[in-house]
């Protein structure tokens, strides 16, 4: 019987020989997980068997990545793998989690998952509880918070999530309170600020989220910038920064000199109506390039010029801005296209 494709998508993988991140198309299948160095390859570049695997997530043994998981084989080989974003990783962890229960108890992979979401301490589900925290009215305030001559955007200190963990009544005291953020830290959904949170962040103890005023974090999907006293130019620059994300993904984007095709994560954020672009393999929050979306065209388009049909086919859509500049982008399915577009429409419409 053929094996079962459960899901698939673009996810950074570490080398196995060499220390190198490369950008990969990988499909999770009932029983193994394949990944192809492109979308379009027909054979696959190697495959992870599933039988007896174990999944590490978080996997903290690269301090500069996160939104990293490890399957280890029967066989004692480590396989890394980055997701680009948070929601990204969630998915891919708890269809691979599954794929592996099932093949455990004999059983196929039921779509419709039963299993519960990662808890620590058992009676707490941090997915829900980092909605919660969220959420505009109720949740964490997001503040714009000065130290050591810098300015954080969309950022909270480590004594604030301890207070509404407890006002929320979710924890019975402060050392509670400490463990479970430092469970949100750990999974990816909290993000260290400034260097007193990070190095807290990156040490052995029990509790890494400080419950201190002067230990910054944010949320792993907000529209968090630093910003320095250096010059006005670098405020202008950042101002791009500030709007909230509201969508964020891989696509194929085409060069602008060499027409070639490569896999970028792109973040999509509104007031002021930005999306950069980044090397995912990088593993750091620079952009290679920003598009100004106010006043652009965003359309579906079924070929691109100076395009190799081998090379790309499919799933195209074109943004042409306001001083028509024309960029081309690949989905990855129709219904990824049909979603980047609609939400670049919104964001053109209603952004500064």
């Amino acid at each position: 019987m053929e094996p079962k494709t459960i899901r698939e998508g673009y996810l950074v993988k570490k080398g196995t020989l060499l220390n190198s991140w490369k950008v990969v198309w990988v499909v999770l299948a009932d029983d193994a997980v394949e990944f192809y160095k492109k979308k379009t390859d027909k054979s696959p570049k190697g495959m992870i068997p599933l039988k007896g695997a174990v999944l590490t997530s978080p996997c903290q043994d690269f301090n500069k990545r996160t939104l990293v998981f490890k399957l280890s084989t029967s066989k004692n080989q480590d396989h890394f793998f980055q997701a680009t974003h948070l929601e990204d990783r969630e998915v891919w962890i708890k269809d691979i989690k599954r794929a592996i229960t099932c093949l455990q108890g004999g059983k196929k992979f039921a779509r419709k998952s039963t299993r519960r979401s990662i808890r620590l301490p058992e009676s707490v589900n941090l997915s829900e509880l980092y909605v919660l925290m969220k959420d505009q009215d109720t949740g964490v305030k997001e503040l714009r918070l000065e130290k050591e001559k810098k300015l954080y955007n969309h950022c909270f200190t480590g004594s604030t999530v301890v207070d509404w963990l407890i006002s929320s009544q979710k924890v019975r005291n402060r050392a509670e309170a400490a463990m479970l953020a430092t469970g949100l830290l750990n999974e990816g959904y909290l993000q260290p600020a400034g260097d007193l949170s990070k190095d807290a962040a990156e040490s052995t103890s029990e509790s890494a989220l400080l419950d201190q005023t002067d230990a910054l974090y944010y949320f792993a999907d907000s529209g968090f910038f630093c910003e320095g006293y250096s010059s006005d130019e670098d405020v202008i620059v950042k101002e791009e920064f500030r709007g909230a994300i509201v969508k964020q993904g891989c696509l194929l984007k085409q060069g602008h000199r060499r027409k070639n095709w490569k896999v970028r994560k792109f973040i999509l954020r509104d007031d002021p109506a930005y999306i950069h672009y980044y090397d995912p393999a990088r593993g750091d929050d620079d952009p290679l390039g920003a598009i100004h979306l106010r006043g652009c065209v965003v359309t579906a388009v079924e070929y691109v010029p100076d395009a190799k049909r081998h090379e790309v086919d499919g799933n195209l859509f074109e943004i042409i801005t306001s001083d028509e500049t024309h960029y081309y982008l690949q989905a990855a399915t129709p219904e990824e296209r049909k979603d980047w577009i609609k939400a670049v429409q919104s964001v053109a419409k209603s952004g500064k």
